[in-house]
């Protein structure tokens, strides 16, 4: 695994932890010594993530206090608006979408879709410009953080995620309690 692949994962668990993860945890997992670990938060520190140490271990501050969920999602640009309706219809915010490229590493964009007018605003925006999905670039594959009232609600959208056949099957350094919920 290499430092960004680590690093991803480090987010990853701790999006998904209930409390706080000790460094010497996280170090055992990824297979490194604590201080890599160490130089990891503060790199994702540095991207914008507010990442807190205790004495227990490292926290990750979630805003307004949300339910949050990473979900590794495939599927083709025709079924974009699918997708996105899928997550807006059952309470869910689209943060962000995320691609985890071999060789340029993690690459993300905000999104901030709640909304089945965001969505169409977000999809008439791409239409009439000559970017494309950032998807692309991985052959359809991509993450979502996806924010929600509940961890129910995150739940029913996992599950019609998985209904609809978008969920994809996670790599072996992607799988972590949050990734695999």
């Amino acid at each position: 695994m290499n430092g960004n692949e680590r690093r991803f994962e480090i987010l990853a668990l701790l999006e998904g932890a209930a409390g706080a993860v000790p460094g010497a945890e996280i170090a055992e997992r990824c297979g490194v010594s604590r201080q890599i670990i160490v130089h990891d938060i503060a790199l994702l520190r540095s991207e914008g993530n507010d990442i807190v140490s205790t004495h227990h271990g490292y926290v990750l501050v979630r805003p307004g206090g949300a339910c949050r969920r990473i979900y590794k999602v495939f599927h083709d640009e025709t079924r974009v608006q699918e997708e996105l309706f899928a997550i807006v219809d059952l309470g869910g915010t689209v943060e962000d979408v995320i691609v985890n490229h071999r060789v340029y590493g993690k690459i993300e964009a905000k999104l901030d879709i709640s909304s089945r007018r965001d969505a169409r605003r977000y999809l008439d925006e791409l239409s009439q410009s000559k970017s494309t999905l950032l998807s692309r670039v991985t052959s359809g594959y991509h993450f979502h953080h996806v924010s929600a009232d509940s961890d129910e609600v995150l739940d029913e959208i996992g599950e019609e995620l998985g209904r609809l056949g978008f969920l994809a099957e996670l790599m072996p350094y992607e799988r972590t309690s949050s990734l695999g919920k």
